[in-house]
């Protein structure tokens, strides 16, 4: 008797997730809707686009670029110190693939020399009041698409 009581239980919280797991699904939707993973820009050509991510820190300051020309991408990272006023840089280069809406950067060089380790950006393509932006799906962090940026601050 315990036996069949367990396995009622058993089944019946199966049930019950079947029916959450709908739910859960249904909100994950809306939530995606609302991020833009629904938007379809597949159309919506990243060729010869370069995309800026500025973050200001207590002591310096990091200036991100990336730039798209057809499959190959070059992404540059920028350091400003605030103390000194010194300036560094690294220029990596590689390739993108694009699925959709989402782009994937791999920059396996460095100042043209191979790198052990390739530098690897997942990111999602979106587009708000006509500006498009490209959301790292790790750090969330956005990259705007610099005509948008200049087009705005004309």
């Amino acid at each position: 008797m315990r036996k069949l009581f367990i396995l009622a239980l058993f089944f019946a919280g199966f049930a019950l997730k079947a029916q959450n797991y709908g739910t859960i699904n249904e909100i994950l939707n809306r939530l995606e809707e609302k991020l833009g993973v629904n938007q379809h820009l597949e159309n919506v050509s990243v060729d010869n686009k370069k995309f800026v991510l500025i973050k200001d820190f207590e002591d310096h300051t990091e200036r991100s670029f990336i730039v798209i020309k057809g499959k190959d991408a070059t992404y540059v990272e920028m350091f400003d110190d605030k103390k000194t006023g010194q300036s560094t840089s690294n220029v990596f280069s590689g390739d993108i693939i694009r699925k959709n809406n989402i782009i994937s950067l791999r920059a396996d060089k460095l100042e043209n020399k191979k790198i052990p380790i390739p530098v690897a950006k997942t990111l999602l393509l979106t587009r708000q009041k006509e500006i498009l932006y490209l959301i790292d799906i790790n750090s969330r962090d956005r990259w705007i698409d610099e005509e948008s940026y200049t087009k705005k601050s004309k």
